[in-house]
């Protein structure tokens, strides 16, 4: 489902951040009966949950903005890569906010991924700078992408999956409404046929989608959880050819693979590491 994000944003035809904005604004629109009609059976929603969903809206908002943007620009593929190497940043949150220890096995993982991610900006942008802008917004993309599987693995511990895929996601609407006004650009005036995508990117991979991660990071880590979203990249770079007539040269080819080898091995060093410090079982 999620692979075909990029593909409705380039048929939509619209700015990115319209596109993100739409994609959020109707999720958040067709979620609000469900949310509202199970207020009066549960208890008040706890205050940190609250702040969490805030920031993890806040963040995704900048996530869908700038990948949005890198797919109008840059195409469907390059953009989606690189904003799936939310492991990676992922890891360097642990490392950093909780003092998780990383091993060698990180490090050369998170290597041959920026190597492979260095590859893959360099040819864009020497097809042209805004190619080249638009595959380096997908890797800005993939740092609040991975900001915010942080973020949301502790909302989920103090929100169920409903309660904080919506919350976030009005917040997510709020923060891109400003986005377009801040950039200047219309919301309005586009074919019949930009807003019937837009309606289908809204509601398969917005709310079919992201409503299920929501309910996966409640009950697996994020380092788990993000790893898995990698098949995304693979299939979007499978349609864009035939639906979209986007083509990769050999050289965007193994860059982008030695970006998914690189995520992976960051994966796998980190649940091995974890395995290592859990007790045996006698």
């Amino acid at each position: 489902m999620l692979g075909l994000s990029a593909i409705l944003v380039r048929m939509a035809q619209v700015p990115g951040t319209v596109a993100a904005f739409y994609r959020v604004a109707i999720a958040v629109v067709v979620i609000a009966p469900a949310f509202f009609l199970r207020l009066p059976s549960r208890a008040p929603l706890p205050r940190r949950g609250l702040w969490l969903a805030a920031l993890g809206g806040l963040l995704f908002a900048g996530d869908l903005a700038a990948w949005s943007t890198g797919v109008v620009l840059s195409g469907a593929t390059n953009p989606t890569l690189l904003a799936n190497t939310a492991p990676l940043w992922v890891g360097l949150g642990a490392l950093l906010l909780f003092r998780e220890r990383l091993g060698r096995g990180f490090w050369l993982g998170l290597a041959l991924a920026m190597a492979g991610a260095a590859v893959v900006l360099g040819t864009d942008a020497l097809r042209s700078f805004e190619v080249g802008l638009g595959t380096l917004l997908g890797l800005l993309a993939g740092v609040f992408y991975g900001s915010y599987f942080l973020v949301t693995q502790r909302g989920r511990a103090q929100l169920d999956a409903l309660s904080y895929f919506w919350l976030s996601s009005l917040i997510n609407a709020g923060g891109l409404l400003v986005l377009t006004q801040a950039f200047g650009q219309p919301l309005t005036g586009y074919p019949p046929r930009s807003y019937l995508v837009l309606l289908a990117l809204a509601l398969g991979p917005q709310v079919i989608g992201w409503l299920a991660i929501n309910y996966a990071q409640g009950h697996l880590p994020a380092s788990l959880v993000s790893p898995t979203l990698l098949g995304q990249p693979v299939v979007t770079a499978l349609l864009a050819g035939p639906m979209l007539g986007e083509r990769l040269v050999p050289v965007q080819v193994l860059g982008g693979l030695a970006v998914l080898a690189g995520v992976l091995w960051v994966h796998r060093s980190r649940q091995g590491a974890r395995e290592k410090q859990q007790p045996q079982r006698l």
